[in-house]
């Protein structure tokens, strides 16, 4: 189902032990909350299904974590570590939130795609400088982007505190973008974008590299062994820069999503820690395209779930938080110990 360790028969239920595994270990936590654990559940899990809203909204925070998850997933996929999703995200909203206001006599078939190019290349640029610090000097990649994360939070915090502050309301928010520039409803009366459409050809996109492209043989080679990829003659740093372009640009279009989707200018809290998330939706997913968007659907059910928790049963609305977290230990632990079994063999 997932596509986890293909070459381990029966390994597509990994991701599903990892679920009921977390469920577990979480269980305390709801009897601690004094919330009846089947009805929690009910909460978590199915509630959301049962209004055509609470589904909507789920599509609505799937589209950021699919993009999100698909950056990571490209990164992973040719053995470069990027942890760095959330401020390439960043990095695509102050983009769109600069670009976006000056676009008010330019129609939306040509504003909506230069802000979506806007951002793609804002991303990708970001993840430019840690790419480049790996390939040239063999610099941790996973330091150097988790670092890069915290230098984008605060350079967002200094324009929305400084000059794009509002100068009426004094709210730290940037000036709305042009009505020309936002994205189109998919569905009247909710808040399913266009960015929607867009991640699902990502990930079409993200398919057709990786499974019929000479270029993506050549990641998943360089992401499996790169000695081995290095004496088939694959040039690992040429592959691991491109796929560190890709995935910066991917992440920078869900921060394009976030402003000219949903809050139609840019906010401190725009990222929402969709960045951070989205390696959890890559590693449950293993990185295939499949696996990501059925985990980006999870974790986005799992969020929108504790709301429904939460207004029923008075359970914790951050206990969403402590279900991803372990739900991404618990997949790692998983991971591990299933490569160590298969290297016993």
């Amino acid at each position: 189902m997932f596509s986890v360790l293909r070459a381990s028969r029966g390994a597509w239920l990994l991701p599903l032990a990892a679920v009921v595994v977390t469920f577990v270990i979480t269980l305390p936590l709801l009897l601690i909350a004094r919330a009846d654990p089947l009805a929690a559940l009910y909460a978590f899990v199915v509630e959301p299904f049962t209004s055509r809203l609470s589904f909507t909204e789920i599509l609505v925070k799937t589209t950021p974590l699919l993009l999100t998850g698909i950056a990571v997933a490209v990164a992973f996929t040719a053995g470069y570590y990027n942890i760095g999703a959330e401020g390439q995200l960043l990095a695509g909203a102050v983009c769109a939130a600069w670009l976006g206001p000056l676009l008010h006599d330019v129609p939306s078939i040509a504003s909506i795609p230069l802000m979506l190019l806007g951002g793609a290349l804002a991303g990708a640029l970001w993840a430019l400088i840690p790419a480049l610090l790996k390939t040239r000097i063999n610099v941790d990649e996973v330091v150097t982007t988790l670092l890069l994360n915290s230098v984008m939070i605060f350079l967002v915090s200094g324009l929305l505190n400084g000059p794009w502050r509002n100068p009426v309301t004094k709210m730290p928010q940037s000036p709305a973008i042009a009505r020309t520039a936002e994205f189109p409803m998919l569905l009247a009366s909710s808040r399913l974008h266009l960015g929607f459409i867009v991640a699902l050809m990502v990930l079409a996109g993200f398919w057709f590299v990786t499974r019929r492209t000479a270029f993506g043989l050549q990641m998943r080679a360089a992401g499996l062994s790169k000695s081995s990829a290095q004496f088939l003659g694959v040039d690992v740093s040429r592959t691991l820069l491109i796929a560190a372009l890709f995935s910066g640009a991917i992440a920078g279009l869900a921060g394009v999503g976030e402003v000219a989707g949903v809050h139609r200018r840019l906010i401190e809290d725009v990222a929402g820690g969709y960045g951070y998330t989205g390696i959890i939706v890559a590693t449950l997913g293993a990185s295939s395209p499949l696996g990501t968007l059925l985990s980006a659907s999870f974790m986005a059910l799992i969020d929108n779930g504790a709301q429904e928790a939460s207004r029923s049963l008075g359970v914790p609305i951050y206990l969403a938080n402590i279900v991803q977290a372990t739900l991404l230990v618990t997949t790692l632990v998983m991971l591990f110990v299933q490569r160590r079994l298969r290297r016993l063999r």
